[in-house]
């Protein structure tokens, strides 16, 4: 018999986390070549924006339909379904020719990476108290800017070495050797063979507290995606990523390209392009540690979240100052207090499925907040390519700093007294 693995719920956080970041670098490689792609291509922004919607359309649909899976399949599956066909998408992208082939192999890579976010944050939920999820959410969420941040130092020598194919190839290879680990060390708390008798005890005495409280969903049963959106907690949790996942990805997709519009060079620019990404992955932790601080303080789960959403959604407004300004770290450093902002409050809205729902319908709601974010992220897209290549980045980044405030008043309105709301739901679901 295997010796147990003490803390082992950190074990199975430090995989969801490679698992992100390894899914960034991955999906990186596109943004972080585009500068040199659109050259010899000859895109245009608009071209550009048909290859991030194509990723797009999978990706936020993907979430809903492979969120439901994740409820149902668990997530040792799951997981290493998921990143066997991103990572091979990723290396197929080397066999693409021209804008059309582009579009389906990132549309390949969408639908692949689309169970990464459901499937973390059901793992979460299984394997930790509400006191750590806060902090156990914002360690695999930082895996996004870890892997924003990395991928330009991977992919650039890269790609000056080698060329643009083998810059898609060499970081597919990365999810294989992940899930050989994960096929060892992952699984559901209830049966795994290597978790201490006092960790599973503190596991499920935290859900047994909780239940009361908590919980739309019947134990053993994830309900029906209609009964779902009868909650108005629901509706709180898509807008919750709705209106600020399409900043995040702006700054993601578009960051290089925006800096280039300023006048800057790519290979100048590195190290103030890693600056937001570690902002963010900072901002992870400082939202998913302050909450978890307010509520060992004594402070209500719901307003230890909304605390820090109200601080995310005031941060984010800064991103309209980087118009004013033409130096590269001034512009970084307004970028990085956004990102952190967002990161904070991206936590916070991830981790709320966790407060709110059983474990059988987390990664149900997480992919429909998923789906949400996504339809939301490609119409941004396509309306950022049509005005950058005809007006400029100044309407955009505007609309990037209010919207998330509009999105934390709804999340206010709609996120009230979830203990009583949902209690009283419960019989209809």
């Amino acid at each position: 018999m295997s010796k147990p693995i003490r803390s082992l719920r950190w074990w199975i956080g430090g995989m969801l986390f490679a698992s992100t970041v390894i899914n960034y670098i991955d999906r990186q490689t596109l943004s972080t070549l585009a500068p040199f792609l659109k050259k010899e291509y000859e895109w245009t922004n608009t071209d550009y924006a048909l290859l991030v919607v194509a990723f797009r359309i999978a990706y936020s649909f993907g979430q809903t339909i492979f969120g439901r899976m994740m409820d149902r399949i668990g997530t040792l599956r799951g997981l290493t379904y998921s990143v066997i066909a991103y990572s091979i998408a990723s290396m197929l992208t080397s066999f693409a020719r021209g804008l059309h082939s582009f579009a389906f192999f990132r549309f390949l890579l969408g639908a692949g990476e689309s169970a990464n976010w459901p499937a973390a944050t059901k793992a979460v939920s299984e394997w930790f108290p509400r006191r750590e999820r806060g902090v156990a959410t914002a360690l695999f969420d930082s895996g996004s800017s870890i892997g924003g941040a990395v991928a330009p130092f991977l992919i650039i020598p890269i790609y000056q070495h080698y060329g643009w194919r083998p810059a898609f190839i060499i970081p597919g290879l990365l999810g294989f050797i992940w899930i050989m680990v994960w096929r060892k060390i992952g699984g559901s708390p209830d049966t795994h063979p290597r978790i201490t008798p006092e960790e599973r005890e503190m596991i499920l005495r935290d859900k047994e507290d909780s239940a009361p409280e908590r919980k739309a969903g019947v134990v053993g049963m994830a309900p029906r995606w209609s009964e779902l959106l009868r909650l108005p907690q629901t509706w709180g949790v898509v807008i919750a990523r709705s209106f600020t996942d399409p900043v995040w990805f702006f700054i993601t997709d578009w960051f290089m390209i925006y800096l280039v519009a300023k006048g800057f060079e790519v290979e100048n620019t590195l190290i103030a392009f890693w600056i937001p990404f570690v902002a963010a992955d900072l901002g992870n932790f400082a939202g998913g540690g302050i909450s978890s601080w307010l509520i060992l303080r004594g402070w209500s789960v719901e307003w230890a979240r909304k605390s820090v959403i109200i601080f995310g959604a005031a941060g984010m407004l800064l991103l309209i100052p980087t118009l004013y300004t033409s130096q590269l770290f001034m512009i970084a450093g307004l970028f990085a207090i956004s990102t952190f902002a967002y990161a904070a409050y991206s936590t916070m809205a991830i981790v709320l499925a966790t407060d709110l729902y059983a474990d059988e319908a987390v990664a149900t709601v997480s992919g429909m907040s998923g789906t949400g974010a996504g339809i939301g992220t490609i119409a941004s897209t396509l309306l950022i390519g049509w005005i950058s290549d005809r007006y400029s980045f100044g309407p955009i980044l505007i609309a990037a700093s209010l919207i998330p405030f509009i999105g934390m008043i709804l999340v206010m309105r709609l996120v009230r007294n979830p203990e009583s709301d949902v209690s009283s739901l419960l019989k209809r679901i």
